[in-house]
């Protein structure tokens, strides 16, 4: 994959970090986008050779002017979220629920539109959405609707773009930052009850996921799909 250059949208935490350095070592010329420069800048530190850059995926001006100047983009991987979308239906606040559309939903379709002029031709695009797209976990509905539009979009996006290929990679529970404002010990009770019921047996990683996206990515005959990185549980 020497020459080939990949964006990671949303790459400086979690499941995008971890891509972003999985296609790094495949060769890619790897950028990545992150709203906050605390961050940036210390990955400019601690992985030099990746390419950040500040920017908000849900900005479109923004993304375009960013694939602009990277140029031709061989593979965009779309790891954008928020923390927002949780909670039983009967009290959801719906104001709450579109900051989180906004966050995800919207971001990813505004980066894939913005970005899309400078996709190489036989690039890929790989979306990250999440198992509450496909099962009935109470207190999900909202992060239910965000992933499944996202999914409900990859065929009709393949077959549109094709031969650029588009697929999504949907994750179970992954131990990443997203869990940090949990108290440690009812974080690990919690990973401990879902590992115990999965096929696998454990949680996955971010790096864990990163290998499907970046299958997802890479592969020549994967269009249209949802891969699932799940453990098993859907």
């Amino acid at each position: 994959m020497s020459n080939s250059t990949a964006l990671v949208a949303g790459g400086t935490s979690g499941i995008g970090l971890a891509t972003a350095r999985k296609l790094r070592e495949r060769g890619f010329d790897v950028h990545l986008t992150g709203r906050g420069k605390k961050r940036l800048d210390d990955l400019a530190a601690s992985d030099p050779g990746l390419t950040g850059h500040q920017a908000d995926g849900g900005d479109a001006a923004a993304m375009a002017a960013l694939a602009e100047t990277i140029g031709r983009i061989d593979a965009l991987v779309v790891s954008l979220s928020g923390s927002e979308g949780m909670g039983p239906i009967a009290d959801l606040d719906l104001e709450m629920l579109r900051r989180a559309f906004d966050a995800k939903f919207w971001a990813h379709l505004t980066t894939i539109q913005a970005v899309l002029p400078r996709l190489a031709p036989t690039a890929s695009i790989t979306l990250v959405t999440a198992i509450t797209a496909r099962t009935g976990m109470p207190g999900t509905t909202g992060l239910a609707a965000i992933n499944g539009a996202l999914e409900a979009a990859v065929k009709p996006l393949a077959t549109e773009l094709a031969p650029i290929r588009v697929n999504a990679v949907s994750p179970g529970v992954v131990d990443t930052a997203w869990w940090s404002g949990f108290p440690a010990e009812q974080r690990a009770a919690h990973f401990a009850q879902v590992a115990s019921v999965l096929p696998t047996r454990q949680v996955a990683s971010a790096d864990d996921v990163a290998e499907a996206v970046v299958f997802a990515a890479t592969n020549r005959t994967t269009t249209g799909t949802v891969l699932e990185s799940d453990g098993g549980r859907g």
